[in-house]
């Protein structure tokens, strides 16, 4: 039986290769900026909404207020970790030109 022999190939990407790669960054940077600013700005709705519909005994909406926060904080930590990773990609892609 034919035995298989692996070879490890280099493949990167190639940011030269598209035309604008600066105004991509810029464009993917600013998008994540807006995302984290409304994941933000909604933490901070949602934190508000919840002490004011605890403070005034409404638990329903309390409940949706608490899950509204836990949901904009994971936006937050997505949209954080997706800027990190990108460009943490861009950088490693950058070492082997």
């Amino acid at each position: 039986m034919a035995s298989l022999r692996l070879v490890p190939s280099r493949v990167y990407p190639d940011l030269g290769a598209v035309a604008d790669a600066s105004e991509l960054r810029r464009v993917v940077g600013a998008l994540l900026t807006y995302g984290l600013l409304t994941s933000m700005l909604m933490l901070i709705v949602c934190a508000a909404a919840w002490a004011i519909a605890s403070s005034r005994g409404n638990w329903h909406a309390a409940d949706k207020a608490k899950t509204g926060l836990v949901v904009s904080l994971a936006g937050a930590v997505l949209v954080g970790g997706a800027l990190a990773w990108a460009n943490w990609l861009i950088g490693i892609g950058n070492q082997f030109q």
